[in-house]
């Protein structure tokens, strides 16, 4: 018999994650966003050029994010099981983004394969970081691959897990880390040192996740007529000549499991990176997106049962983890 404290962070995982599969990102008034605007606030207070700034700006903002899920989750906690199902799945849903993920990249598809190349660069900014203007037809297939490997294990399967693990306040804080990064955690010339501990942070907030997603890649291979000792090889032969730790993981299981070659030339705004191939077969083409979307999906609804699982295996006086 599960713990009835158990419960409402069940239903509240489950309920987010069919709001996000229903309506995707909220169009207007998104508080990720809110959230990106205040921290773009309060580095025109605190940018300066060295790490022990940018450390103490990422804990300003991500601390102010646990205070707030702490306090959101007494709340509930006071009102009851109801409030407490309703504030997670609030705050799951806001911070999943894999169905919005998946019908960027469905569009984009759809642009190159009716030949609109202008169309498909004007979406890639919502994807990735990278210049659409210097990337032909078969590079925004590849960066929209890459992103759709990436961003399912940075924006629905950590995501997950962290709402599984440690509740409202481990998502917020999870979900702010992520966007700290890609804000201020690259390396441009003058984000190199400010961005670095939002960047070493993100890192490993998502390093759990990232094999998780590479897991779950090879288990549902199969979808898409893909190998899972193919997904694991890349993974174990690939990942780690990537430059992240995570991402790396994430696009050699995805390079795996659908056969193509990931990596290679890859223009940023502020630098040309030389990256290493990830997998054996062929560069992606158009048809290889739709595919990665539909491997991406099944890797979403999977990682939900796994968060779910974890959420639910409190029994009556035993706990896995803190009430929600």
């Amino acid at each position: 018999m599960f713990a009835p404290t158990s419960q409402p962070r069940v239903v509240g995982i489950a309920a987010g994650c069919v709001a996000d599969r229903l309506f995707g990102d909220p169009r207007r008034g998104h508080p990720v966003a809110l959230f990106g605007g205040a921290a773009a606030a309060l580095e025109r207070r605190t940018y300066a050029d060295t790490r022990t700034a940018g450390a103490l700006h990422t804990a300003v903002l991500l601390g102010g994010l646990a205070l707030l899920g702490i306090a959101a989750d007494r709340t509930a906690l006071r009102r009851g099981a109801v409030a407490g199902a309703l504030t997670t799945a609030a705050t799951v849903f806001v911070s999943l983004g894999g169905t919005s993920l998946a019908r960027t990249v469905e569009e984009m598809a759809h642009h190159l394969d009716r030949g609109d190349v202008d169309a498909a660069r004007g979406l890639l900014p919502s994807l990735c970081g990278r210049d659409p203007a210097v990337l032909d037809e078969a590079g925004l297939a590849r960066a929209a691959l890459e992103s759709v490997a990436e961003n399912t294990s940075d924006a629905h399967v950590a995501p997950l897990l962290w709402a599984a693990i440690g509740g409202v306040p481990a998502v917020l804080v999870y979900r702010g880390a992520n966007t700290l990064d890609a804000m201020i955690g690259h390396k441009s010339p003058r984000y190199h040192r400010f961005g670095w501990g939002a960047a070493r942070f993100d890192d490993a907030a998502n390093y759990l996740a990232a094999r998780a997603t590479a897991v779950l890649v090879a288990a549902c291979a199969p979808v898409v007529g893909g190998s899972p000792v193919a997904a694991l090889r890349a993974w174990k032969r690939d990942a780690h000549r990537h430059p992240s730790p995570n991402a790396g993981v994430a696009e050699a299981a995805f390079a795996g499991a659908l056969g193509v070659r990931l990596g290679g030339p890859t223009q940023y705004a502020h630098e040309l990176e030389i990256r290493p191939t990830l997998g054996d077969g062929p560069p992606p083409r158009v048809s290889d997106l739709r595919r990665a979307v539909r491997l991406s999906r099944a890797v979403q609804v999977a990682a939900a049962g796994v968060a779910l699982g974890l959420s639910a295996v409190g029994r009556t006086g035993r706990r896995a983890c803190p009430p929600c």
